[in-house]
C-alpha cells in the first residue's frame, strides 16, 4: 500500500477577508474530492486572507497509480484562476 500526499502553499490574491478564502477554498476541495476521489483539506496558514496550505492524500497499491493520480489533481490546482502557486510538496509513504 502506498499513500501519496501532496501539499501546496497558495496565494489568493483577490481574497480581502477570510470569507473570500473560503469560497476560493470550497470550490478547489469539492472538485478535487468529487473528480479524483482524494482527500483534500486546508492544513495551514487558516488566519490569513491571501494565504493558504491546501494537501491532498490518495490511497493506491501502487506508487506509479499514486503518483499519476497526484500529477492530475496538480494541473487542477495550477489551473485555479483566483490562486498562484508559491511552493508545492509532494512525497510517497
Amino acid at each position: 500500500m502506498v499513500v501519496g500526499r501532496a501539499t501546496w502553499d497558495l496565494h489568493l490574491p483577490g481574497c480581502q477577508s477570510l470569507k473570500d478564502k473560503r469560497r476560493v477554498l470550497r470550490s478547489l476541495t469539492d472538485r478535487l474530492r468529487h473528480r479524483f476521489n482524494v482527500s483534500v483539506a486546508e492544513t495551514g496558514l487558516q488566519d490569513r486572507w491571501q494565504r493558504a496550505e491546501v494537501s491532498c492524500c490518495v490511497i493506491s497499491t501502487e506508487q506509479r497509480h499514486a503518483a499519476s493520480v497526484l500529477s492530475s489533481v496538480d494541473a487542477v490546482v495550477e489551473g485555479v484562476p483566483d490562486a498562484r502557486i508559491i511552493d508545492s510538496n509532494t512525497c510517497y509513504l
